[in-house]
């Protein structure tokens, strides 16, 4: 029999490394569909039949069951989410959730709207699309929306969240008003500036290494129906970031910023105001719609175009305008998916589940992936915007590269892993910005096993942070000389259990943590053939 399955399994190696994108688009987008309408169905229908916000706090006490009961087996292996690393925005899958006891979150509902206030309280696992539709069918949205449907607001409270938004409004962390979070000692605990503050400003970054977020209250702003959108086509690096820095700064003026680089030289800044009626300086564009052609095409078309632009693009669809292309690296996957063919007969169906790409990964594309593609969100302070993207120019040429705003705000304590940049004059500086880039690097030689390093080292030297859902081979020296562990290792101390029960930070964002699907994969077909039976 194994002589059989060795043919089958090398053609299937073949077609998934060579023929990826007509794998994609006969197998993967099928499927991805018939996931998407089950979670649809779960969070429109089941939602209200038995997983509806009133049965919270029964949820809840289940949680905080599991972990008595993991207490009185005596408490031996450290816990974890029951969620699948499948499912992780990251390209790596946690080989940690193997070893450690499984705590089922069952948690995806938006609990409550709350007007007055201007909060919404929402459970770990509601994703940003169903949190944006169900926000702007009352009028309202959060201030800060990372790009892509399927992130969780747990992952982007407990690892890390931008949106072109975040000049403003900063890191989606600073837009929660208060968390929920069952502790390793069983009790749930509210925390929030004000009480149990230490707490509040620490479990942003955490991922899950001080406690299990069970709720969390968002801020909210009203919404309106259209964004008008500027787009700023430059032709120097000079131009780019003086341009980019000056509109990033205008926090009054700009709801959003973004810039979009195709080349050392070339880009185009986009700002976006709030608006409920169009007006005469340009058209109505529907770019969510699914025969568009996908936005960062969009935008290079007016980059060559030469000349300012204005557009009034539908509020959602300004919110997750880079979801159908998950930015560029659909071309990757899908070579042919932005051809108007394409788009009209299958646009709707992008993109592709995660969990899919990630699963049918073969040990061909594994060893091309690591040595030739990256996927890194570097987070530089403003000051070193040029140098940062000349480094990438130089080392990477990887093109287009993502430019996304984020001020990063102090506390009066000082509390958190990350914080404002601060000259060799003491001067303070709340202003980053997010650099993505995404893709297959075109540099002579490129190798990602060495040039990563190097870049991370780009990084500390620079005051900047990695944005850690993201593959990262720092050292764990090195890991802590970039985020400040002062305060996380001085709370862990004296949470009861914490220690027990959790890792640290780097124990799961780290090669110790993580894994590539491939090697996973091979794990758990090792683990199935030595169980009994």
């Amino acid at each position: 029999m194994s002589q059989d399955k060795q043919p089958a399994g090398q053609l299937f190696e073949y077609i998934l490394t060579h023929h990826r994108g007509l794998f994609a688009t006969l197998v993967l987008l099928p499927i991805s569909c018939l996931y998407s309408s089950y979670v649809y169905l779960r969070n429109h229908i089941l939602f209200r039949l038995r997983s509806a916000p009133s049965r919270h706090e029964q949820r809840v006490r289940d949680v905080i069951r599991q972990i008595e009961d993991w207490q009185q087996a005596g408490a031996r292996e450290q816990l974890c989410t029951a969620r699948s690393g499948w499912q992780a925005m990251s390209e790596m899958v946690p080989k940690y959730k193997l070893s450690r006891r499984n705590i089922r979150i069952g948690l995806y509902d938006v609990l409550e709207i709350n007007t007055e206030k201007g909060t919404v309280r929402v459970e770990p696992l509601a994703s940003m699309g169903q949190v944006s539709r169900t926000l702007i069918a009352q009028g309202w949205i959060l201030p800060v929306v990372p790009e892509l449907d399927d992130l969780t607001v747990g992952g982007l409270i407990m690892g890390f969240g931008v949106e072109t938004s975040s000049h403003k409004y900063g890191l989606f962390q600073y837009i929660c008003e208060s968390f929920d979070i069952v502790t390793a000692e069983g009790k749930r605990v509210h925390c929030s500036a004000t009480e149990n503050s230490e707490l509040f400003h620490l479990i942003p970054w955490s991922h899950g290494t001080l406690g299990f977020l069970v709720a969390a209250e968002l801020k909210i702003i009203p919404a309106r129906q259209y964004v008008r959108v500027h787009y700023q086509p430059v032709t120097t690096l000079d131009e780019l970031c003086a341009g980019f820095d000056r509109e990033c700064r205008k926090v009054d003026a700009n709801e959003y910023v973004e810039a979009l680089v195709y080349s050392r030289d070339t880009g185009v800044i986009m700002t976006g105001t709030l608006t409920d009626t169009p007006g005469q300086e340009g058209p109505v564009n529907r770019i969510g719609r699914w025969y568009q052609p996908w936005f960062y095409k969009h935008v290079e078309s007016l980059l060559k175009a030469g000349r300012p632009v204005v557009e009034y693009v539908p509020l959602r669809d300004y919110l997750h305008r880079h979801t159908r292309s998950y930015f560029w690296a659909m071309e990757e996957i899908i070579p042919f998916g932005n051809h108007p063919l394409f788009r009209w007969l299958l646009g709707w169906a992008l993109p592709p589940r995660i969990e899919l790409l990630k699963y049918t990964e073969t040990e061909t594309t594994r060893r091309l992936r690591e040595k030739h593609h990256v996927v890194q969100d570097m987070l530089m302070p403003m000051a070193w915007l040029k140098q940062s993207i000349e480094y990438f120019d130089e080392h990477f040429d990887i093109y287009p590269l993502w430019l996304s705003p984020m001020a990063i705000f102090d506390n009066p304590r000082h509390l958190g892993l990350v914080h404002p940049y601060r000259d060799a004059r003491g001067k303070v500086d709340e202003m980053y910005v997010d650099i993505g880039a995404y893709g297959t690097a075109k540099k002579a030689g490129f190798d990602g096993r060495t040039a990563l390093p190097l870049l991370e080292r780009f990084v500390i030297e620079h005051h900047g942070y990695q944005a850690l859902y993201a593959k990262t081979l720092l050292s764990e020296t090195d890991f802590r000389r970039m985020f400040d562990h002062s305060a996380y290792d001085h709370l862990r101390e004296q949470l009861p259990y914490c220690k027990q029960a959790f890792g640290e930070i780097y124990d799961k964002v780290s090669a110790r943590g993580r894994i590539s699907p491939v090697e996973m994969r091979k794990l758990r077909s090792r683990d199935a053939g030595a169980s009994p039976g």
